[in-house]
């Protein structure tokens, strides 16, 4: 599975960003090997549509589920329509914590 997390940095060790649409990046993660990348959120700094090319990003990237602190309504149906499961209210802790606290949860 391919973990998306919305983040304040492209590390592992970074924070988890609370916001979807205006992170700086969003790490991928594989759940089975922990490998990682980072792709700079394009809609971080738009006027407009950011959660609508931050959504983009997931799904060209071939993400399955996305870890952030919160989503609008219009992200959220977008994500959902993309087949991306989305998990709310992950603040507080580095992007690794995130995914290891979600793959315990499964």
């Amino acid at each position: 599975m391919k973990i998306a997390v919305s983040a304040a940095g492209d590390l592992l060790d970074d924070q988890v960003d609370d916001r979807f649409g205006r992170c700086p990046f969003f790490v991928f993660v594989d759940s089975e090997t922990m490998a990682s990348e980072a792709v700079a959120n394009p809609g971080s700094e738009a006027m407009g549509g950011a959660a609508t090319r931050a959504a983009q990003v997931l799904a060209e990237n071939g993400a399955d589920v996305v870890l952030t602190g919160s989503v609008g309504p219009n992200a959220e149906r977008n994500l959902k329509a993309l087949g991306v499961e989305v998990v709310t209210d992950v603040s507080g802790t580095t992007v690794k914590e995130a995914v290891r606290d979600f793959l315990d949860k499964k």
